[in-house]
């Protein structure tokens, strides 16, 4: 037994030992490969208790206790709901266990051969026991989950825009045990009221809103949860069309995005939130909703970038940086200096007509009224940065 804890304590003291274990899991096991840092952070928890637990056992040839067995369990209904796959689960923990021998066999000097004999027990045994406790506690999760779909796919959605998930294809393996398909390509609205001293929306208000975009039909399904006193919804990428109507009916402001891709849509949710946060008055029309170009110009201005500036300018400006429209970003730009239709139709040489008609189509083109002042604001940013 004092070879066993000598070695034992050798480990526990080496954070090496930890960085080994999860280092390996993340070579032999796909799902964890593409974890993020919040989700290794946990992993690296969870072995350093295991580790401990393990070694315990092995140097006093005990057993899983009443509350290993229950941590298990809980560690198992949590991976259940973040859809981590079971099968990937047990494999971890074998590969743990493997690495975890090896560690134990290179000790200086090796520990003998009955305490070797105990190792391959202790290990074979807490295993098998942890296995079929971790299986129970995850199919028992999975069908509570599906039971209450509406719930589950919340739950789906609040793990997908905090970024609490083990991948792309595990939330959409989830999404497919629900019997629903996630948008790709998507757009991401974040709704709150537009009186800002008004109450926030209700989870029965954010259900009914979803409804105003329609059901899955068999296709990309759209999803809704609340996050404080704002309505998220995922929804295909077309819908996000009709997301001024909608919020105006309902007396709601938005920001709506879609830049981003499917495995980032918690960085959108930020960019999103954080505009709404910081966005004057004067930003938000009855008619349309902050988009991509506005949160990020918001996030520039608060130094905050989320992109580079050229990344702004494009998304501003979009169609006006084609070959064969410089002189809709000559009109732009010159309206922008004068500070008025005419002013700016002398300065070019054009009857005021003339460059009028160039700001509707350059109104047209960018979803931007120059005569705004917000839209003004934004376009005048991209047109510095394109300069």
């Amino acid at each position: 037994m004092k070879e066993r804890e000598r070695i034992r304590q050798r480990l526990i003291a080496d954070p090496g030992v930890v960085a080994t274990l999860v280092t390996a899991v993340r070579e032999q096991v796909p799902a964890y490969a593409a974890l993020d840092d919040s989700r290794l952070h946990e992993v690296r928890a969870i072995a350093a208790w295991a580790l401990d637990r393990l070694l315990h056992l092995w140097v006093t040839d005990g057993a899983l206790t009443p509350a290993d067995l229950r941590r298990f369990r809980g560690i198992a209904a949590a991976r259940a709901a973040d859809g981590r796959p079971m099968q990937a689960v047990l494999r971890a923990y074998r590969v743990a266990a493997t690495v975890l021998t090896d560690e134990i066999a290179a000790a200086t000097p090796p520990p003998a051969a009955p305490d070797a004999f105990a190792l391959a027990r202790m290990a074979l045994t807490t295993l098998d026991t942890l296995s079929e406790e971790m299986a129970t506690a995850y199919t028992a999760t999975s069908e509570d989950l599906t039971a209450d779909r509406d719930r589950a796919l919340r739950l789906l959605l609040d793990d997908l825009i905090a970024g609490r998930h083990a991948s792309i294809g595990a939330l959409t393996d989830r999404a497919a045990r629900l019997g629903r398909q996630l948008p790709d390509p998507y757009c991401l609205l974040v709704a709150e009221p537009a009186d800002a001293d008004g109450a926030g929306v209700t989870q029965e208000t954010a259900a009914g809103l979803l409804s105003s975009f329609g059901g899955h039909g068999g296709g990309p399904t759209p999803l809704v949860t609340v996050r404080g006193s704002r309505a998220v919804l995922l929804l295909p990428a077309a819908a996000g069309a009709s997301a001024p109507r909608v919020l105006g009916e309902r007396g709601l402001r938005g920001c709506a995005l879609s830049g981003e891709s499917l495995d980032r849509i918690a960085v959108a949710y930020r960019l999103a939130a954080d505009a709404l946060d910081t966005a004057p008055a004067h930003a938000h029309h009855p008619e349309r909703v902050l988009t991509d170009g506005d949160a990020q110009v918001l996030a520039l201005l608060g130094g905050r970038p989320a992109t580079t500036p050229e990344q702004i300018s494009r998304l501003i400006l979009g169609p006006l940086l084609l070959p064969g429209r410089r002189h809709l970003m000559d009109a732009l730009t010159t309206y922008l200096d004068t500070g008025s239709a005419n002013a700016a139709a002398r300065r070019l040489g054009l009857h005021p007509q003339s460059l009028r008609y160039r700001l509707r189509r350059i109104g047209d083109l960018t979803t931007r009224d120059p005569r705004d002042p917000w839209q003004r604001l934004t376009l005048d940013i991209a047109r510095t940065i394109a300069h």
